[in-house]
């Protein structure tokens, strides 16, 4: 227990179970409105895949949802309290390099196999069973670390700005989470993370303006800056250029660098979350939002980070401090409680309220992508790949359901025993990098390149993990003579066995590739990959028999979703042809963009700052909060505004179809429905799904379909 509480253990449980329960309710009526007003039905496929269809404004929103962790405010703000404001800087950059090249992979993912629902499926169909599972080894350690990082810094925070009980935060958390992840699928996490966001970026936009422009102590950035200069005096950051903390040049700061690079590499190329999206998307949604959503997330971290760590470091050794005289343990540094310490010095206790909120938003959209990605691999990959190939809509959804329930409270009871033994999420953070690294370039190659052979895919993050632990374990029994967690969480240490583990596989794989000999992949295998049937779903939803037993009591819905989509399909026959053109042509395009954004981000904007040892004047520092301020409106008209932008067209018809109901004119919403069936998600859903049938019409379960030109001849004949 903390000494000093800003909030009461009610506020704790008010946000933590309450508003829990306030998103859980308004996903459920969300979910009745889509249902009814725009005929989104949660089949599976829908469950997992929101019908293939979301636009580029809820993919960037989402983006920014997902990678805007609890370690992404904490950790962020850590680094900065201890290294300056080239933490805050590191932080980001370092994990905005990821997002904006996994465009490249989520592109080559939609084209190459238009019907998958994760990545693993592509691994299997490309090299059997055995690689499959060593994928999903990391893939799903890579989903357990990060939810072990969420509710292991979400509960640190609850219990320090409330006396919240750890073990009771850490159970509670993921309470809401998994009630509307089970009603509405990935579309819940979409619009969850859209709201999230907003929540998010308004409480930044507060801290900063408090902190730079009304605070009676700080109150601008030049007080900002001659407050962090002369902390710098009294207590010099060895390592920093002059000791300062207003310097891009820090020696703690660079290695951090290096590791979130690394780290982070894994937790987006290997967790199925981003895949989800990716496969979620409409085709020409996937470049854009993965790019944007990168470049408006890397305001998040950076804003934050360099207001509430400089905020700290400025305010600590003054009254307002809520430890004050005592400055923070480090202890209580590693578990991120630099910004809700800081948000009080500034807020009193509506600080407390505001970080309270923050880490809440944070934790819980970020943990519903994890609880859609692990309930995505274990009905897909285990229950239809090995267990029931057969299974129907209905009995895949239910194992999804059952999958969330599940890995939601192993996984908290998973963070309890970390807490009992005393690891952090900083530490968790570092470390991951370590463990899923060696899994990125073998995973990335399987869509880029044809040569991979399957030695090379199944070995070479085996091997690679190995040596990164042996790696990381004799390094810190070297440099510090005995291993704990303490001196496992040592630079050092974490740097030697990141590097070893996402660089080792630069020689497995040519060196198994040409022992082996390469693969020479046939792309045209991963078609085969096939959708699951929404027919038995969509005709339950609408409570209708099926049509062999009574062809003539066959809903309306039923007769909209079927015949509009193959009359859209016949208006453009060549559509599917059309799509793969512009995924190939929008991967082109993004490799060129991905690759000159990372390089000015790793590279051009901070390695000159870095080797000129320059520390930022008091005009260059109000010019770089200014910089940053002006970034944040552009992420918050990114994912705030152009998502309602986009979505004018549903949410009209939404609301028309509400007031239709209101004043007894239901008739009219039936109408209108029967007018205008291009326009319900169901329609489009399954023209998508004729689109992605396979060209040479064979499943891998062995049995044929037509091809979509036979169906088509089929169609004109009638």
């Amino acid at each position: 227990m903390v000494d000093y509480v800003p909030l009461p253990q009610g506020a704790g449980y008010a946000v933590v179970v309450g508003l829990g329960f306030v998103f859980a309710v308004g996903m459920i009526l969300t979910t009745y409105v889509l249902r009814r007003y725009n005929k989104e039905i949660i089949t599976a496929e829908e469950f997992a895949t929101a019908g293939r269809s979301v636009k580029t404004g809820l993919i960037a929103a989402a983006v920014c949802s997902s990678w805007t962790w609890a370690a992404t405010l904490l950790t962020s703000t850590v680094q900065t309290y201890n290294n300056g404001v080239c933490g805050a800087f590191y932080y980001a950059a370092g994990a905005t390099c990821q997002i904006v090249l996994f465009a490249c992979l989520a592109i080559k993912a939609k084209e190459l196999c238009p019907s998958a629902h994760t990545y693993l499926e592509i691994i299997k169909a490309r090299y059997g069973r055995t690689t499959h599972f060593v994928y999903m080894f990391f893939g799903i350690a890579t989903n357990i670390l990060v939810t072990a990082m969420l509710l292991t810094g979400g509960s640190a925070v609850v219990n320090d700005l409330t006396g919240m009980h750890v073990v009771a935060a850490i159970l509670l958390l993921p309470l809401g989470v998994v009630i509307y992840t089970l009603f509405g699928g990935i579309k819940a996490t979409f619009l969850t993370d859209y709201v999230h966001t907003v929540v998010i970026i308004v409480i930044i936009l507060v801290f900063s303006f408090t902190t730079f422009a009304t605070d009676p102590n700080l109150g601008s950035p030049g007080a900002v800056w001659e407050k962090v200069t002369a902390y710098a005096l009294e207590s010099p950051r060895e390592g920093n250029a002059e000791g300062s903390y207003l310097t891009m040049h820090s020696r703690s700061g660079g290695i951090f660098f290096v590791i979130n690079i690394v780290g982070n590499f894994g937790t987006v190329f290997l967790d199925n979350g981003y895949f989800n999206k990716a496969f979620s998307s409409s085709p020409r949604a996937a470049l854009p939002g993965y790019v944007l959503g990168g470049l408006a997330w890397f305001a998040i971290p950076v804003l934050c980070a360099t207001t509430m760590g400089l905020a700290a470091l400025s305010l600590e050794d003054t009254p307002a401090w809520p430890t004050y005289p005592n400055k923070l343990t480090s202890a209580q540094v590693s578990a991120g409680l630099v910004l809700p310490n800081a948000a009080v010095a500034l807020l009193g206790k509506g600080g407390a309220v505001c970080s309270l909120l923050l880490v809440f938003m944070a934790v819980t959209s970020a943990m519903s992508a994890e609880l859609i990605a692990v309930s995505t691999i274990f009905t897909y990959d285990v229950y239809r790949t090995y267990v029931n190939p057969n299974a129907s809509g209905k009995t895949l959804i239910f194992t999804s359901h059952c999958t969330v329930i599940v890995f939601a409270y192993v996984l908290a009871g998973f963070a309890i025993g970390l807490y009992y033994a005393g690891i952090s999420m900083g530490w968790l953070y570092e470390f991951m990098g370590i463990i899923i690294g060696g899994g990125v370039l073998p995973a990335a190659l399987t869509l880029l390149s044809t040569k991979q052979n399957t030695v090379a895919a199944t070995y070479t993050p085996i091997l690679a993990t190995a040596f990164a632990i042996l790696g990381w374990l004799v390094s810190t029994k070297t440099l510090f003579g005995e291993v704990n967690v303490d001196t496992t969480f040592e630079d050092n240490s974490m740097l030697i066995g990141n590097v070893i583990a996402l660089c080792s596989p630069i020689i497995f794989i040519p060196l198994l590739t040409l022992i082996f000999k390469p693969q020479n992949f046939d792309w045209e295998i991963l078609k085969t990959v096939t959708r699951v049937d929404e027919e038995e779903e969509i005709l339950a939803a609408e409570h209708v028999v099926s049509s062999k037993e009574d062809p003539e009591k066959i809903h309306p819905v039923k007769s909209q979703v079927t015949i509009a989509a193959k009359e859209l399909a016949l208006l453009n026959p060549n559509a599917a042809e059309e799509e793969a053109a512009l995924l190939n042509k929008s991967f082109k395009i993004a490799s060129i963009i991905c690759v000159a954004l990372t390089l000015c981000l790793v590279i051009l904007w901070p390695m000159p700052m870095y080797g000129s040892k320059y520390i930022f004047s008091k005009k260059f520092f109000t010019g770089w909060i200014v910089v940053l301020i002006i970034w944040m409106f552009f992420t918050a008209f990114m994912v705030i505004i152009y998502p309602l932008y986009e979505s004018r067209e549903g949410i009209g018809h939404a609301l028309r179809g509400i007031y239709w109901d209101c004043t007894g004119q239901t008739w009219k919403l039936r109408e209108w429905q029967n007018a205008h069936p291009e326009q319900l998600h169901a329609v489009r859903s399954q023209l998508s799904a004729q689109l992605s049938q396979p060209i040479d019409g064979v499943h891998p379960e062995g049995y044929t379909t037509p091809r979509i030109d036979e169906q088509l001849d089929e169609i004109k004949n009638e």
